[in-house]
């Protein structure tokens, strides 16, 4: 799946590369879509399997940051490319990477088995029934609905950031440099938070990014472009750092029969609110105004507070002490 995944995301860049009308550019688009999202529920699934507890944490939040780099690293490359190319080339050069790097994950991951405790088999069906039922309990649910309301609330900062610091005076090339810092402290906070999460726990780690979030947001609006600039990379690594502990969690909540299934449920509503809230918000842009908006996404942030408390008291609870059908 990794592989089929990566081998679709290298296939629609070269879509990208050969297309000549809208329809051939939106076909890409859905293919590059699906093929980039692929890897995410089962990379996240062979991390968590590989480090047991609070140390998954640790580890998703580096797996976190290396696909923040990449992020950055794939973009300055393609702009590289488009200097001595053109862009259908560059896009074309882009997608034979991504068809030889699905390549090269088939054959690592080939050259070793990957170690995994899922016990398939071992239990009688009925028992696999509830251990999918339990998805509903020991706090999975909180901890989706605290993903949801997080990269909600990323997505929607993100698409009035430009219009803030247009505001402030900032032209285009300022306005990026501005991203780029924002994006920077994004990638170090899923790095620095994943290992605090594992070391201070979710709810002392959800309290100060999710709260430095809306601190940082409210504190961005009256400020001239150069101390929000200034400001930018530390709302990044708020911003960004929750989602390393919330992934690393996930683990604490499923048994390990139901890893792939909830990191595919996790992704699938933490993308899916992130997809959406930018059009969301973008209706209270009209009706109410940008400053207004923005204290809004500062205020809805803070809701993820009190799911957290609860989240930490469903962790305390055995795992499937929501479910009381007896076994088999």
């Amino acid at each position: 799946m990794l592989a089929v995944g990566t081998a679709a995301a290298g296939a629609a860049y070269l879509l990208l590369g050969a297309s000549s009308n809208v329809a051939m550019l939106a076909i890409a688009l859905v293919l590059g879509g699906i093929g980039s999202s692929t890897q995410h529920p089962i990379a996240s699934s062979l991390v968590a399997a590989a480090y047991d507890g609070p140390r998954a944490r640790g580890a998703l939040g580096t797996y976190n940051f290396a696909g923040d780099l990449g992020k950055m690293a794939l973009p300055a490359t393609t702009a590289s490319l488009i200097a001595i190319m053109s862009w259908n080339s560059a896009a074309s050069v882009i997608g034979v990477i991504g068809v030889l790097g699905a390549g090269a994950i088939l054959l690592v991951l080939r050259a070793g088995p990957t170690k995994r405790s899922v016990r398939a088999g071992e239990q009688h069906d009925a028992r696999k029934v509830r251990d999918r039922a339990s998805l509903l309990h020991n706090g999975f649910p909180l901890l989706l609905a605290i993903g949801v309301i997080d990269s909600a609330t990323r997505m929607g900062f993100l698409t009035f950031l430009p219009f803030l610091l247009r505001a402030k005076g900032a032209g285009v090339p300022e306005i990026g440099v501005a991203l780029t810092l924002l994006f920077a402290g994004g990638a170090a906070g899923k790095l620095v938070c994943g290992f605090l999460g594992a070391r201070l726990g979710v709810l002392p780690t959800v309290l100060l990014t999710e709260g430095a979030t809306a601190a940082g947001i409210v504190a961005l609006l009256p400020l001239p472009f150069g101390p929000a600039l200034a400001l930018l990379p530390i709302i990044g690594v708020a911003l960004n750092g929750t989602s390393s502990v919330l992934y690393g969690t996930v683990p604490d909540v499923v048994t390990v029969e139901q890893r792939e299934t909830a990191f595919g449920v996790f992704y699938t509503g933490t993308i899916g609110a992130g997809a959406l809230s930018p059009a969301l918000y973008g209706l209270f842009g009209d009706a109410i105004g940008l400053i207004p908006t923005m204290l809004l996404v500062a205020a809805v942030v803070l809701l993820t507070l009190p799911l957290a408390w609860q989240l930490t008291r469903a962790l305390d609870a055995p795992l499937g002490a929501g479910d009381s059908t007896p076994p088999s």
